[in-house]
Protein backbone atom coordinates (compact mmCIF):
# COMPACT_ATOMS: atom_id res chain seq x y z
CA UNK A 1 0.00 0.00 0.00
CA UNK A 2 1.30 3.62 -1.02
CA UNK A 3 0.24 6.27 1.33
CA UNK A 4 -0.55 10.03 -0.25
CA UNK A 5 -1.84 13.43 0.63
CA UNK A 6 -4.84 15.21 -0.67
CA UNK A 7 -4.95 19.59 -0.42
CA UNK A 8 -8.46 20.56 -0.02
CA UNK A 9 -10.00 24.20 0.26
CA UNK A 10 -12.62 23.74 2.82
CA UNK A 11 -14.68 26.05 1.35
CA UNK A 12 -14.70 24.18 -1.97
CA UNK A 13 -14.48 20.71 -0.33
CA UNK A 14 -14.30 19.80 2.78
CA UNK A 15 -13.81 16.92 5.06
CA UNK A 16 -17.18 17.47 5.64
CA UNK A 17 -17.91 16.88 2.57
CA UNK A 18 -16.19 13.95 1.85
CA UNK A 19 -16.99 12.45 4.90
CA UNK A 20 -21.21 13.00 3.89
CA UNK A 21 -20.16 11.21 0.55
CA UNK A 22 -20.44 8.06 2.84
CA UNK A 23 -19.15 4.41 1.39
CA UNK A 24 -19.76 5.72 -2.24
CA UNK A 25 -16.91 8.29 -1.93
CA UNK A 26 -16.36 10.81 -4.67
CA UNK A 27 -14.31 11.89 -7.06
CA UNK A 28 -11.23 13.39 -6.41
CA UNK A 29 -11.71 15.76 -9.45
CA UNK A 30 -10.48 19.38 -11.03
CA UNK A 31 -6.62 18.97 -10.38
CA UNK A 32 -5.39 20.63 -13.21
CA UNK A 33 -1.56 19.59 -12.31
CA UNK A 34 0.26 17.42 -14.63
CA UNK A 35 2.69 15.89 -11.64
CA UNK A 36 -0.01 15.41 -9.18
CA UNK A 37 -1.78 13.61 -12.19
CA UNK A 38 0.71 11.66 -12.76
CA UNK A 39 0.30 10.79 -9.11
CA UNK A 40 -2.91 9.72 -9.21
CA UNK A 41 -2.45 7.18 -12.32
CA UNK A 42 0.41 5.18 -9.88
CA UNK A 43 -2.10 5.09 -7.44
CA UNK A 44 -4.11 1.77 -6.65
CA UNK A 45 -7.35 0.74 -5.13
CA UNK A 46 -6.91 0.43 -1.02
CA UNK A 47 -3.87 3.12 -1.11
CA UNK A 48 -4.22 5.39 1.77
CA UNK A 49 -3.81 9.57 2.07
CA UNK A 50 -4.33 12.35 4.59
CA UNK A 51 -7.06 14.60 4.17
CA UNK A 52 -5.61 18.31 4.09
CA UNK A 53 -7.75 21.54 4.40
CA UNK A 54 -5.58 24.20 2.26
CA UNK A 55 -5.66 27.81 2.72
CA UNK A 56 -6.91 29.13 6.27
CA UNK A 57 -6.89 26.14 8.65
CA UNK A 58 -3.57 24.25 6.78
CA UNK A 59 -4.05 21.44 8.53
CA UNK A 60 -4.24 17.27 8.41
CA UNK A 61 -7.95 16.62 9.40
CA UNK A 62 -8.22 12.76 8.38
CA UNK A 63 -7.57 9.99 6.38
CA UNK A 64 -8.81 8.70 2.93
CA UNK A 65 -9.27 5.66 0.96
CA UNK A 66 -8.56 5.32 -2.53
CA UNK A 67 -11.70 3.30 -4.15
CA UNK A 68 -11.11 3.67 -7.90
CA UNK A 69 -7.98 4.25 -9.82
CA UNK A 70 -7.51 6.83 -11.95
CA UNK A 71 -9.97 7.10 -14.50
CA UNK A 72 -10.94 10.23 -16.72
CA UNK A 73 -12.05 13.34 -14.47
CA UNK A 74 -15.87 13.92 -15.34
CA UNK A 75 -14.96 17.70 -14.94
CA UNK A 76 -12.70 17.91 -17.78
CA UNK A 77 -13.81 18.61 -21.77
CA UNK A 78 -10.56 17.82 -22.81
CA UNK A 79 -9.60 14.76 -22.22
CA UNK A 80 -6.20 15.68 -20.45
CA UNK A 81 -7.39 15.09 -17.24
CA UNK A 82 -7.95 12.34 -14.40
CA UNK A 83 -8.82 11.42 -11.24
CA UNK A 84 -9.42 9.21 -8.90
CA UNK A 85 -12.38 7.92 -5.80
CA UNK A 86 -11.97 8.52 -2.28
CA UNK A 87 -13.80 7.79 0.54
CA UNK A 88 -13.77 9.18 3.97
CA UNK A 89 -11.70 6.18 6.83
CA UNK A 90 -11.47 8.19 9.89
CA UNK A 91 -10.59 12.07 11.02
CA UNK A 92 -7.39 12.23 13.24
CA UNK A 93 -8.10 13.04 16.67
CA UNK A 94 -5.65 15.79 16.34
CA UNK A 95 -5.21 17.47 13.19
CA UNK A 96 -1.91 17.99 12.51
CA UNK A 97 -0.95 21.79 11.41
CA UNK A 98 1.77 22.95 8.81
CA UNK A 99 3.52 24.41 11.33
CA UNK A 100 3.50 21.15 13.51
CA UNK A 101 4.81 19.48 9.92
CA UNK A 102 7.89 22.36 9.16
CA UNK A 103 8.51 21.89 13.01
CA UNK A 104 8.97 18.09 13.57
CA UNK A 105 12.21 16.91 12.15
CA UNK A 106 11.09 13.35 11.14
CA UNK A 107 9.01 15.63 8.40
CA UNK A 108 12.16 17.46 7.07
CA UNK A 109 11.63 15.87 3.86
CA UNK A 110 7.93 15.54 3.48
CA UNK A 111 6.66 17.31 0.40
CA UNK A 112 3.80 19.23 2.28
CA UNK A 113 7.05 20.63 4.07
CA UNK A 114 8.78 21.53 1.13
CA UNK A 115 6.13 22.02 -1.39
CA UNK A 116 2.62 22.81 0.21
CA UNK A 117 1.08 24.49 -2.98
CA UNK A 118 1.30 20.46 -4.79
CA UNK A 119 -2.06 19.58 -4.60
CA UNK A 120 -1.64 15.63 -3.94
CA UNK A 121 1.52 14.40 -2.95
CA UNK A 122 3.50 11.22 -2.16
CA UNK A 123 3.61 10.36 1.70
CA UNK A 124 6.58 7.80 2.68
CA UNK A 125 5.42 4.76 5.31
CA UNK A 126 7.84 6.40 8.06
CA UNK A 127 6.12 9.96 7.17
CA UNK A 128 2.64 8.55 7.69
CA UNK A 129 3.63 6.72 11.29
CA UNK A 130 4.76 10.15 12.58
CA UNK A 131 1.96 12.14 11.28
CA UNK A 132 -0.21 9.42 13.06
CA UNK A 133 1.74 10.07 15.95
CA UNK A 134 1.46 13.68 16.08
CA UNK A 135 -2.32 12.79 15.45
CA UNK A 136 -2.77 10.58 18.59
CA UNK A 137 -1.05 13.98 20.92
CA UNK A 138 1.97 11.34 21.48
Amino acid sequence: MAYWLFKSEPNAWSWDDQVAAGRKGSEWDGVRNFQARNMMRAMNKGDRGFFYHSVDAKEIVGIVEVIKPAHPDSTDDTGKWECVDLRAVEPLKNPVSLETVKSEPALADMVLAKNSRLSVQPVTDDEWATVLRLAKGA
